[in-house]
């Protein structure tokens, strides 16, 4: 069993979830999958979160409240959102490696810069040319590609960011995390009670795609 976690680096949550991912891929291999939230969105005919002016600033007043109660520095950058194709991009180019996914989150996140400020972006990115963070056959092996994972992401369900994919199950969102654990400490735990009946719940007004 293998998980996959598809972020994006212009999500404060995924930042936050950093932790957990970590501490969750000693018990279970993660591939790192950058995607473009914005494609996802466009699929799902969805708004984001800063796209809907009350929403937004709830959004980020929660974020803030998350990051000060889990004791994680947390720097909005000057602008948001930004444009995070550069940033996603390179972590594609170089294996999205974990270690360096969490650099550039924290570039972004703790140190407050848009990926897009030349400066110090170029002060980050030159210590990882691509190909640096992992070796070359293993970042092909990867096959990371932005627009393959987000099409990948968009094909197995995925509706919003971060989400860890394990097998046919997703997790949505760093609150998300804890009923990871208990899915890996009891898999069947989604098939009893009222877990196995909110499945079939009558939905009165289907999508109409």
């Amino acid at each position: 069993m293998h998980a996959t976690w598809y972020f994006d680096v212009v999500s404060p949550y995924a930042y936050l979830a950093l932790d957990g991912i970590e501490d969750l891929s000693r018990s279970i291999p993660i591939v790192y999958k950058p995607v473009l939230f914005a494609g996802i969105l466009k699929h799902h005919g969805q708004l984001g979160p800063a796209e809907i002016p009350s929403k937004r600033l709830h959004t980020y007043r929660l974020c803030v409240f998350e990051a000060q109660r889990r004791g994680v520095h947390l720097t909005f950058p000057p602008a948001h959102p930004f444009n995070p194709v550069r940033a996603l991009r390179f972590l594609c180019d170089t294996g999205a490696e974990p270690q360096l996914a969490r650099r550039v989150m924290e570039h972004i996140w703790r140190d407050g810069y848009d990926p897009n400020e030349e400066g110090p972006w170029q002060q980050l990115t030159d210590r990882f040319k691509p190909g640096a963070a992992a070796p070359t056959d293993e970042i092909s092996a990867r096959g990371m590609n932005l627009r393959v994972n987000t099409e990948e992401a968009i094909a197995v369900g995925v509706f919003g960011v971060p989400t860890l994919s394990i097998g046919r199950e997703l997790f949505w969102g760093v609150d998300a995390l804890p009923m990871v654990r208990a899915y890996l400490d009891d898999p069947e735990i989604f098939e009893r009670g009222e877990m196995a009946r909110v499945a079939t719940i009558e939905n009165p007004f289907p999508p109409s795609r």
